[in-house]
């Protein structure tokens, strides 16, 4: 598990309804005619928006921002050098054999066995990077929309209950609860998209760039093994994509296997 987003969450609603109940009974701000209001109307409002398989994926997706599993960008740098090391020994074609289940990197690898034009290669993995930020970009887009939804919803929400409150003007004893009630939609509109549709967004947008690095390590490590470079030069082009103090030394000696990439 992501400790940060749970630390998020869970903290967010603790401190917002640690507030509450310090001053005041929790279950004035409980209502069931608000959440349908706010949550049924994001809901449809996203389908409107986003075709049903786009909006279903988006949800499977939600488990990412809670999954602690990444591939950190120095183990990919150190399958490449592995590889790199194999093709000098043994030739590009016993890059066929080698096992992995990062299917980008085995359909790289296959390429270069293959003998394709440098051309090809880099058509393919280019299109292959360009197609997973698209998928991804599609996700982050559904909960970004949602986040712009809800707010509204919860204004929509809002008005109701003061057409409502208004209908009663001459009992003044309900005009207090009746606001309220009014303005608890926009709380749960607000709540909604600031503490969980825009922030799972942003995870997710911060999870794809790990990918998308890692995916561009992959596309230049490729290229570098086709053209035959050193490893050491190898190591000097890919470790640039990785911040200085994070970045592993360069040790031939521990590179990692080709099996364990992910």
């Amino acid at each position: 598990m992501d400790i940060a987003t749970i630390i998020g969450i869970f903290s967010g609603m603790a401190l917002i309804f640690g507030a509450i109940v310090s001053k005041g009974d929790l279950s004035a701000f409980v209502s069931l005619p608000s959440v349908m209001i706010v949550l049924g109307g994001t809901l449809a409002a996203t389908l409107i928006t986003f075709p049903l398989i786009d909006v279903i994926h988006a949800f499977q997706a939600v488990k990412h921002a809670f999954s602690q599993k990444k591939v950190n960008p120095n183990d990919v740098v150190r399958v490449i050098l592995t590889v790199a090391n194999l093709s000098r020994r043994q030739g590009l074609v016993a890059l066929s054999k080698v096992r992995t289940d990062n299917a980008v990197l085995k359909k790289a690898l296959m390429l270069i066995a293959d003998g394709a034009p440098e051309v090809l290669i880099r058509e393919t993995l280019r299109i292959e990077i360009e197609a997973m930020r698209q998928r991804h970009s599609v996700a982050q887009d559904v909960f970004r929309k949602m986040g712009a939804y809800a707010p509204a919803f919860g204004m929509l929400g809002t008005l109701i209950g003061l057409v409502q409150m208004l209908g009663t003007l001459d009992d003044p004893k309900t005009i207090g609860p009746a606001m309220a009630l009014a303005l608890i939609t926009t709380f749960y509109g607000s709540l909604l998209s600031s503490l969980f549709f825009l922030p799972l967004a942003g995870k997710l947008k911060s999870r794809t760039s790990v990918e998308v690095i890692n995916l561009e390590i992959i596309f230049e490590g490729a290229l570098s093994i086709l053209e035959n470079n050193n490893p050491l030069l190898i190591y000097e082009k890919l470790s640039s994509f990785i911040p200085p103090k994070v970045r592993d030394k360069y040790q031939p000696e521990k590179s990692k296997k080709p099996e364990q990439a992910k």
